[in-house]
């Protein structure tokens, strides 16, 4: 599964926030979504583009990529538990 065929069912926009706070808004909304869910995360601290794939993969989720835009790096991550 590569990003370019992955569509996003939400999008999480955190720019403007700092470390932990995509992290955590991540987590956040993760929690009560349902298993096969991909979620987008917006983020403009720089700390999110390492911070969240490890979390990802310390929980036992699917990070599927990163990429980076004008100031600001687009992560997507699926539910698959």
């Amino acid at each position: 599964m590569s990003e370019e065929t992955v569509k996003p069912d939400e999008v999480i926009d955190a720019r403007g926030l700092y470390c932990p706070g995509p992290l955590m808004e991540l987590i956040r909304v993760i929690s009560v979504k349902p298993v096969g869910t991909v979620l987008k995360v917006l983020s403009s601290d720089e700390g999110s583009a390492k911070d969240i794939p490890a979390w990802i993969s310390k929980v036992g989720q699917q990070y599927i990529g990163t990429e980076k835009s004008d100031g600001y790096w687009e992560l997507l991550v699926k539910k698959v538990k």
